[in-house]
């Protein structure tokens, strides 16, 4: 299956998801149907913040991303930990921000806690858990709900991500266990980097599809490079789907005999 994730009102684009499958299916791969969007699925989201605010584990925040950095003491770059300046309001202080016209956004309460886990490729992890926010100031859900939200109900019980994402599955961990969900198993891999090492981004043209084609390079030839991360393929070899998947299954069988 396929999850969009289009809750972030601000980054997605007008055609980007359709764009994106385009290039899956260029690549060759197929998927489950029908494709599944967040932005389709809110009601779920509203059913989880409504048993957090039934736990009293959400509150209101008015805070800025300029008002908490002033108030952190994190080296610049650093994200920022949310000082818990709207933890502990009084009512009279709650009256007085609503009313001021500015929307507040949601956060949970964790109270410090820290969450265990374990990485099947950097083996077990530790984090604090923040009063991180679940529904922004905007309306929207933020993604730390919707991905435990969605991987619990899609059943998903394996994640393989980038290791920029590591240090966020703390705080996913905690959530999914107030909200009662099962916990899938985690692997986060190292990213993408170019010849100076330095990350790849989608926002670099040359290294999308249509960048790599303009370059003259075929899909599949981009396919090879792809596969060669995992020792599938020579860089650039453009292999067939057939041929792919018995190279795969041959590793497979080396692995279990």
């Amino acid at each position: 299956m396929i999850r969009v994730e289009d809750l972030d009102r601000e980054r997605c684009r007008a055609g980007s998801a359709e764009q994106q499958l385009g290039d899956l299916a260029a690549i060759g791969l197929e998927w489950d149907q029908p494709v599944v969007a967040q932005s389709s699925r809110t009601a779920l989201y509203q059913d989880a913040l409504a048993q957090l605010r039934a736990d009293g584990l959400l509150y209101e925040c008015w805070c800025t991303r300029a008002e908490i950095r002033a108030a952190s003491s994190a080296p610049h770059g650093a994200p920022a930990p949310y000082p818990g300046s709207c933890r502990e309001l009084s009512a009279a202080e709650l009256a007085e921000r609503r009313q001021s016209g500015r929307r507040a956004a949601l956060r949970v309460r964790a109270d410090g806690a820290r969450s265990r886990f374990y990485d099947r490729l950097h083996g077990e992890q530790e984090g604090a858990v923040d009063d991180f926010v679940v529904a922004r100031q905007d309306g929207s859900f933020a993604y730390h709900l919707a991905v435990v939200v969605d991987d619990a109900e899609q059943t998903i019980d394996e994640v393989v991500r980038g290791d920029d994402l590591l240090d966020s599955t703390a705080a996913q961990c905690w959530l999914g266990e107030q909200l009662g969900l099962p916990r899938p198993s985690y692997v986060h891999l190292p990213l993408l980097r170019d010849d100076q090492g330095l990350r790849m981004s989608k926002r670099d043209s040359s290294v999308t599809l249509a960048g790599q084609q303009q370059l003259g390079r075929s899909a599949l030839q981009v396919r090879g490079d792809l596969l060669a991360t995992v020792g599938l393929a020579e860089r650039g070899e453009e292999i067939t789907t057939a041929e792919l998947l018995s190279r795969f299954d041959a590793i497979v069988v080396e692995l279990t005999s």
